[in-house]
């Protein structure tokens, strides 16, 4: 994104160049086309397919950039709103923060990023530019003081990436990855780099870095920046991400065949968008701010991004106004990163089920989102069906339309692997549910710091024993694990304390679905009030998010009530 809105109102000269360069290439729209829907024809939509034997990407994460030096840093308060979890929070598990080209402003954004990885947030930085004496200045069509990395500043240049990943990890943020540039196709105020050089660094510098690889942050997603990278086995190999930007990017352009044909172990990051415009209001705009769930709709599924970063946090068209409260666009992003944990995979969902309703579906464990957009002016009633499942049980959802933001609703009911809901009109919904019957999971709302509350007492009779199903899903500093406790024996289980030990290194910092004490070594995870009964062969799925200094190993054994459990 451009340097021209590091001021505190907002540059008017170069916002509207961007904007302007938009409507230029027809594909985003500078008025709103939300309020263009028509009510839909039909009340009913055809039944939307969940298969979760259809497993898609993983997701990474949904976040924004915060970058002080432009706008100013985010309070103490402003911090939790945005990588907290729960009512009035965003949710969010992706912080991106600038490499400034001077070591002097490299502390800038250190507290927030402090605070992001504390509440469990993923951490990536971008450059602008390098440091000045690295840089040199040539003509690039009529700018004639366009600015490049001098050739033989290569080397130099990596050093300078590692430096920064070494200082934010001396100061308690392990970097997840690290950017060769911002918008190298884009530059007319920072670096400009061609594919080739790209490549080239990639090639010949890349594998110095101490941490994964980011490459190359198009403006547009244009391919030919990227096609060269996945063209070349050495410089595949010394880079982790593709990632892009989506400015005026036609939802048609969203697939990448080649990433798909050649990108195997490799991420693929969408690391910054505003969407569809960037006008002093639009953030809390509705209907506009459901083109912003549409888009994200997108992304995962037409581009399967596994990760959706908007540009400023907090800006009067971003996720948080400028109160620190999340707007209406943030809302949209809310019903995404509230629930779609790091670590959930995307299913195979009916897309598109009607006119201007849009439909995706992740997975973890037994644990399925469903995140639903009705445009039209008018409610749709929707069937929403699980293969191979029989599952029934209560569906937690939230609802955000012109007046409620991520409102919690009242529970819907599941019957053998259906549901049927009604979408009011020009609405977000997010669902959910439990595969293995009985209550669907809450939310997983995060907590910074996991938290001890009562427990009903425990009653075992004979008969009793259980199952569990430990997943981790590992990156650079951190993890997801999702824990499944099946009850194996006759008897109800009425109140429960998962017993484990924590290998060295990993601490707990959030979790759901239960209580974590401590963070660290021997855990106990307890039940909360709505799962703590557990009938003879009923399931409950937990999970909590922590950091690791390089032990990834799982627990071996587990307890349920003292009892020794089996291991799935």
């Amino acid at each position: 994104m451009t340097q021209h809105q590091k001021e505190p109102a907002g540059d008017k000269r170069r916002l509207l160049r961007r904007r302007t360069v938009l409507a230029t290439i027809g594909a985003v729209p500078v008025v709103t086309v939300a309020g263009s829907v028509l009510a839909a024809t039909d009340a009913s939509a055809a039944t939307a397919n969940i298969n979760p034997s259809a497993p898609k990407q993983t997701i990474k994460g949904f976040g924004a950039m915060c970058h002080a030096a432009w706008i100013g840093d985010l309070t103490a308060a402003q911090r939790d709103t945005a990588f907290g979890n729960g009512d009035g929070r965003l949710g969010f598990s992706v912080l991106r923060i600038p490499v400034n080209e001077n070591q002097s402003d490299w502390s800038r954004d250190l507290a927030t990023a402090q605070r992001a990885v504390a509440l469990g947030a993923t951490v990536f930085a971008s450059p602008w530019n390098p440091p000045a004496s690295m840089t040199e200045t040539f003509t690039h069509g009529s700018q004639t003081n366009a600015k490049r990395l001098k050739a033989g500043s290569y080397a130099a240049y990596a050093q300078h990436l590692n430096d920064f990943t070494a200082y934010m990890k001396n100061n308690g943020v392990n970097l997840y990855a690290i950017s060769v540039q911002n918008e190298p196709d884009y530059a007319t105020d920072w670096t400009w780099w061609t594919s080739a050089e790209i490549v080239k660094f990639l090639k010949e510098n890349a594998g110095s870095i101490s941490t994964k690889v980011m490459a190359p942050e198009s403006f547009q997603y244009i391919k030919s920046m990227s096609d060269p990278i996945l063209n070349d086995a050495t410089a595949l190999a010394n880079v982790d991400i593709i990632g892009a930007h989506l400015y005026g990017t036609s939802y048609a352009n969203f697939p990448y065949p080649l990433f798909k044909q050649k990108g195997a172990g490799k991420e693929l990051w969408m690391t910054e968008v505003y969407y569809p415009n960037s006008s002093a209001n639009s953030g809390d705009s509705w209907p506009e701010a459901l083109d912003v769930g549409e888009h994200i709709h997108h992304a995962m599924v037409d581009a399967e991004f596994q990760a959706y970063v908007w540009w400023y946090l907090r800006r009067s068209y971003g996720p948080m106004r400028e109160d620190g409260q999340i707007s209406k666009r943030g809302a949209m992003m809310a019903h995404f990163a509230r629930f779609v944990r790091p670590g959930y995979v995307r299913i195979d969902a009916t897309a598109n089920p009607a006119t201007n309703v849009y439909v995706s579906a992740y997975q973890s464990g037994s644990t399925v989102v469903i995140v639903a957009f009705n445009k039209n002016t008018s409610s749709v009633s929707q069937q929403f069906t699980l293969a191979n499942t029989a599952a029934s049980g209560s569906v937690s959802n939230w609802l955000t339309d012109s007046s409620r933001n991520v409102a919690a609703q009242s529970a819907l009911t599941m019957s053998n692997g259906s549901l049927a809901v009604t979408l009011p009109a020009r609405s977000a919904m997010t669902f959910v549910l439990n595969l293995s019957g009985g209550n669907s999971t809450t939310s997983p709302t995060a907590s910074a710091s996991p938290t001890v509350t009562p427990t009903p007492t425990a009653t075992s009779g004979s008969g009793t024993g259980s199952r569990v199903a430990y997943t981790m899903n590992t990156w650079n500093s951190g993890f997801t694990a999702n824990i499944s406790i099946t009850n194996t024996g006759s008897s109800t289980i009425d109140g429960w304390t998962l017993g484990f030990t924590l290998p060295s290194g990993q601490t707990i910092t959030s979790g759901w679905n239960a209580t974590y004490s401590p963070s660290a070594g021997q855990v106990s995870a307890r039940n909360v009030s709505y799962n703590g009964t557990l009938a003879p062969g009923a399931t409950v799925d937990i999970g909590f998010q922590a950091t690791h200094t390089g032990n990834t190993t799982e627990p071996t054994a587990f307890t349920l009530n003292g009892v020794p459990s089996a291991v799935a």
